[in-house]
């Protein structure tokens, strides 16, 4: 296959039309339809379905198009690392891991790995699914299971406790639980049962001591979504520690028991191994988590 031929056709499938492929490409749209054209011919296949309203790809294109979005991924991330600096770490560096974690805990701390690295161009993707390391849709996760794919290097970053805790406005308005069974009195916010949950166990609080889950009052499938209910004084729910360190306003029910813990690991291709920016966010984040109470 014709290389020039295929960067253009990778460009058109992205884009999804003539025009804005030619736009990213600097070509005209005659010049990306006959690129297009001439590779089918050499094919002897479609690979778009042409429309009023823009291109879909054939079974054909989409199988030529997951082959070339993998080839351009690895060249893309191979350049990086032949202009990548082994004294100063610099470029991209987009880094995954769950909403509750990336907005209370990694956020914040960010900036001194950005004051230390002013060079690396740094992106949160805070996503309860998980991003996909080897098609590179992210360089780094941070993840809360052992992973499964056998091309990733993993280490074991930290772990995670949970524990039962409300805000001091609704423990004055409602009283504070003496046991679990004093639970079945109290307003809980719990996850929805068939919502795909991003850790195991957070439905825990609904279920502990009891031979049927309590009632809730609220569910809601987004760990940082229920801190923010807590938060409003709404009612008591399982927390990560880590999501509740120096907020005084809340506060720790039924401090003799204690929750799910769950395992987290930095997360990365094997083919980034060498990767001086992935070094230096690993060491970042270790000494962050020696800082932090979990």
């Amino acid at each position: 296959m014709d290389w020039d031929k295929l960067r253009v056709f990778h460009a058109v499938a992205e884009a999804g039309s003539f025009t804005h492929a030619g736009e990213s490409l600097n070509l005209s749209q005659s010049a990306i339809s006959r690129q297009i054209s001439a590779l089918e011919e050499s094919l002897n296949v479609p690979l778009f379905h042409r429309h009023a309203r823009g291109l879909i790809l054939t079974e054909q294109g989409e199988l030529l198009f997951r082959t070339a979005r993998e080839v351009f991924a690895k060249l893309s991330l191979t350049e990086t690392m032949l202009a990548e600096s082994k004294q100063s770490p610099k470029g991209p560096l987009r880094v995954t891991t769950t909403v509750a974690l990336g907005s209370t805990w990694l956020t914040p701390r960010v900036k001194d790995f950005l004051a230390t690295y002013p060079e690396v161009e740094l992106s949160l993707l805070l996503d309860d699914g998980e991003l996909d390391l080897g098609m590179r849709e992210a360089d780094i996760a941070i993840r809360m299971n052992t992973p499964r794919q056998p091309d990733l290097i993993q280490r074991h970053l930290m772990t995670i406790h949970f524990h039962v805790y409300a805000h001091r406005s609704y423990l004055a308005e409602r009283g504070t639980p003496q046991s679990l069974e004093d639970l079945n009195e109290h307003s809980l916010i719990g996850f929805p049962l068939h919502a795909r949950a991003p850790v195991p166990g957070l439905n825990w609080l609904l279920e502990v001591g009891v031979p049927r889950p309590r009632q809730s009052v609220l569910r809601i499938n987004n760990v940082y979504a229920i801190y923010r209910a807590v938060k409003s004084g709404l009612g008591i729910a399982a927390l990560p520690d880590y999501m509740v360190t120096d907020q005084p306003e809340f506060v720790r029910v039924l401090t003799d028991v204690d929750g799910p813990q769950v395992e987290s690991y930095f997360v990365y291709a094997e083919e980034l191994k060498h990767s001086k920016r992935v070094s230096v966010f690993r060491d970042f984040l270790i000494r962050k988590v020696a800082e932090t109470h979990f």
